[in-house]
């Protein structure tokens, strides 16, 4: 039979369309950034064309002004923004269009305003599966509103459990499990992780999560991170010189790690969260002194069996490790950014961040094949990877503090300043 051009070119656009489809619809699913650190939890982005250098007057596609000092780094659903603020000394959630107009703000009760320099009230970050917002403050209310910022249920755990008892600020953003929200308080005495229900409100388990550490050691500052272990949908937890993985279904302990401080050192509290990648997970501690690769793998106590390496020159005390191809890179106290073989923990490359005041508190980035470093007093950095050699390729500086980590989006990069939000971009 003979097939005529025009039906072999329909036919061929008809494909080439329903690809496009495909690929955009893919595309976009996974430019949402949900929580904290992203889709993948490692604060990466995907693929793409990212600013390398910006001012007020070069790539600067907004900036708006927020009512008071946050830490916590904004989300992004369907090119909409969110992020938690003080507002006229409330608690509060904002939201914005993708142009930086505000939609609306939702307030709560009274702020508990931060004590460290870098701190607030509002450390952690929103976290959304598109059908609900839900939200943390230090004064230890946690919430739940619809997209529109209509309020569903909330609570406050301070005066359900008892005060926070935190040397420093409450940092522990909520995650989301397939029906909960859960929040973890890591204290000194006491500490537990609780799963709410996403919808109600209602609580549905409350697991204690204690260990005998030594002094401050027990108080965490981390987040979370929602895994499939096993096949069962499970919760990998940090603090208290212990990783622990909790099912989701009940909090029960499936798996734990511990002795990481074996010498028994006081004043480690846990700020920066692990990462995991290629079923290892590479976790900081030691006040930015040591790094560890656990195999995250077998059941029950894995202590003296899953340990890969162990660094103890070099890690991070606040900044959240990242990755990029098998390398999890790390920012040190020393200025210094390193690049280790996940599964080895040998160092692949380093690069020195020149010396200057202020230290670093926001965690890594990675969008495209860049690497984005955040330093308090206003600087990002931008180092090339995927060469032979990292290397530094721009220096940005925004004048104001800066202690949340950027977000990148569709080619676009919002960063959020103790006074602005600002999206940079090329125009």
């Amino acid at each position: 039979m003979r097939t005529s051009f025009k039906s072999v070119f329909i036919h061929n656009v008809t494909f080439v369309l329903f690809a496009l489809v495909i690929l955009c619809s893919t595309v976009f699913a996974a430019e949402n950034w949900p929580r904290w650190r992203g889709p993948r939890d490692n604060s990466t982005g995907v693929p793409g064309k990212y600013p390398v250098m910006w001012s007020e007057t070069s790539n600067m596609l907004w900036k708006i002004e927020l009512p008071g000092k946050g830490c916590s780094t904004p989300v992004v659903w369907d090119h909409n923004i969110y992020l938690t603020a003080p507002v006229e000394g409330c608690d509060a959630i904002l939201a914005y269009d993708w142009n930086g107009k505000r939609q609306w703000e939702t307030a709560f009760g009274p702020e508990r305003p931060g004590k460290h320099r870098a701190g607030s009230g509002s450390n952690p970050s929103v976290v959304t599966d598109g059908s609900g917002l839900f939200v943390y403050y230090k004064s230890g209310t946690l919430a739940a509103l619809d997209m529109n910022g209509k309020v569903r249920w909330k609570t406050n755990l301070q005066e359900r459990y008892g005060p926070d008892n935190m040397v420093w600020d409450i940092g522990s953003s909520p995650v989301l499990t397939e029906k909960d929200v859960v929040a973890t308080m890591m204290r000194s005495g006491d500490s537990y992780l609780a799963a709410f229900d996403k919808v109600t409100g209602e609580l549905h388990w409350k697991v204690a999560r204690d260990y005998d550490v030594a002094y401050e050691a027990d108080q965490a500052y981390t987040t979370p991170i929602v895994i499939n272990f096993k096949g069962c949908e499970s919760l990998l937890v940090w603090g208290a010189e212990h990783l622990t993985v909790h099912a989701a279904a009940d909090g029960k302990v499936l798996w734990s790690c511990g002795d990481f401080n074996p010498e028994k050192k006081s004043n480690w509290p846990p700020v920066a969260s692990p990462v995991i990648e290629n079923g290892i997970v590479v976790v900081p501690y030691g006040r930015g002194m040591r790094c560890h690769g656990i195999r995250l793998d077998g059941e029950g106590d894995v202590t003296a069996s899953n340990r890969l390496w162990l660094r103890e020159d070099t890690g991070s005390y606040t900044p959240s490790p990242t990755v990029y191809k098998g390398c999890v890179c790390i920012v040190t106290e020393k200025s210094r950014v390193d690049g280790l073989e996940i599964t080895t923990g040998k160092t692949l490359w380093s690069v020195n961040i020149p010396r200057a005041v202020g230290g670093f508190f926001a965690s890594p980035m990675v969008a495209g094949d860049r690497l984005y470093i955040t330093r308090e007093k206003g600087s990002i950095f931008v180092i090339q990877l995927g060469g032979n050699t990292p290397e530094i390729i721009a220096h940005n500086n925004l004048g104001e503090q800066l202690c949340a980590t950027p977000v990148p989006v569709e080619g676009r990069l919002l960063i959020r300043s103790d006074k602005h939000l600002f999206c940079v971009g090329e125009r």
